[in-house]
């Protein structure tokens, strides 16, 4: 999307949140529908106009989000905060919007200073619960949490994720900071929290996996030390699936949070 929007336009920003059970993920793809293609669609029938949305965050296959963040541009006379009704009497149950709003013509929701907050959830018991199975894994093994909070611990600041991010990869450096990466416990649900100014591609996902792998006892909490360090994708963990994972939202120090 240009940054420049024509004066007849104005730019609305949309929070969306979704189950992404039944997606292919946020970007519009070949092989499946997508969150992104939903929106595209719904927008452009509900406004008469193409309209094509960018948003914040490509989340994968099966990921969920509670807040991920999109922009359009449009000459539509409907008032940005009204677009937000109207549209969820269009969309399907497991996407709703949460707020819409105009901003700057030259916000862009990539380009901003920001923090992304996702979580990962665990669902630790003897059997699995029905109800939770799109939206934690269920591991069976019982976990240390207090290992899983000291090996965490070590991910918090700038490092190089290499280690944690997928094989191939296309990005420019795989250093990132971490503000914030805390496990908690309540009931049978282990929630991996982790905020930062970016992320790698599946890398939140493996830091789970890595965590899972201390909490079993197969790992030390100290070795998340010996993990950064190699900058290796072979040193981490297993990739842990998708549909545990879910995008919590994002905050943007200079024009707006969520």
């Amino acid at each position: 999307m240009d940054r420049n929007v024509n004066a007849a336009t104005k730019r609305v920003k949309l929070v969306v949140a979704y189950d992404g059970t039944n997606y292919k993920g946020w970007q519009v793809q070949p092989n499946g529908i997508t969150i992104e293609e939903v929106l595209n669609r719904e927008l452009s029938a509900l406004l008469g106009e193409q309209i094509t949305v960018v948003g914040a965050s490509r989340t994968d296959s099966g990921v969920h989000s509670m807040g991920n963040v999109a922009i359009f541009d449009t000459a539509t006379r409907m008032p940005a905060d009204k677009i937000s009704y109207a549209l969820n009497q269009r969309l399907p149950q497991d996407i709703v919007v949460q707020d819409s709003a105009q901003v700057p013509g030259d916000w862009h929701p990539r380009y901003q200073k920001s923090q992304k907050t996702y979580e990962y959830r665990i669902l630790n018991r003897t059997f699995p619960m029905p109800m939770r199975r799109f939206d934690t894994y269920f591991y069976h093994h019982p976990l240390d949490v207090e290992k899983m909070r000291r090996a965490a611990v070590y991910l918090e600041g700038e490092h190089d994720f290499k280690s944690f991010c997928a094989l191939g990869a296309q990005v420019k450096t795989t250093v990132r900071t971490v503000s914030r990466c805390e496990v908690m416990r309540t009931g049978d649900i282990i929630a991996i929290q982790v905020t930062g100014n970016g992320f790698l591609y599946n890398m939140v996902r493996i830091i789970a996996g890595t965590l899972i792998e201390v909490g079993s006892g197969r790992r030390l909490p100290q070795e998340m030390r010996e993990i950064l360090a190699a900058c290796d994708r072979s040193f981490a963990g297993p990739t842990a699936p998708a549909h545990g994972l879910t995008m919590i939202g994002i905050t943007y120090g200079e024009f707006c949070s969520l």
